[in-house]
């Protein structure tokens, strides 16, 4: 059990799966100033050119690869360490720390989940994680509800 609770549940692999499909990197404001400033735009040039409104959401774009705009092939993240804040998140998201069948779907999609790790470790790593990188989230409209874990962390202080 000791030996279980030491091992790692994640370790990016740099792979770039995480970083596939369209429409999945909500920026919060606090995102869009960090990569704004990373690449030197003004806020509104940044926005015209690497973002698209989804509801009351922003969201960085892919390119003709369906891939965030941000990655490049054989360098992985250009903006790593700007980068979101749902992508300092991964693969700690609300619905893989609720849901096992989640999480074992994440692990075929991403080689950094440890699938030697219980799933119960992997939730207590990703509160421990999430709450360390400032990532902990309570429910807006402008964030990512995949960061939304506030009520989950008080709900298992609340249990002991």
């Amino acid at each position: 059990m000791v030996e279980q609770l030491s091992r790692q549940a994640f370790s990016c692999r740099m792979c770039g799966c995480c970083c596939l499909g369209q429409g999945g990197i909500v920026l919060t404001s606090r995102d869009q100033e960090r990569l704004r400033t990373c690449l030197g735009l003004p806020l509104a040039e940044f926005l015209a050119r690497y973002t698209e409104q989804q509801g009351e959401k922003v969201c960085l774009i892919t390119n003709q690869a369906n891939v965030c705009v941000f990655f490049e092939t054989g360098q992985g993240c250009s903006v790593h360490a700007s980068k979101p804040d749902i992508c300092r998140a991964w693969p700690f998201f609300r619905g893989n720390l609720l849901d096992v069948m989640s999480w074992k779907m994440a692990q075929d999609v991403c080689p950094g989940i440890n699938p030697d790790v219980e799933h119960r470790d992997f939730v207590s790593q990703g509160f421990m994680y999430l709450q360390a990188q400032d990532l902990v989230r309570s429910p807006d409209p402008q964030t990512p509800t995949a960061l939304v874990v506030q009520d989950l962390i008080e709900e298992r202080g609340a249990e002991g």
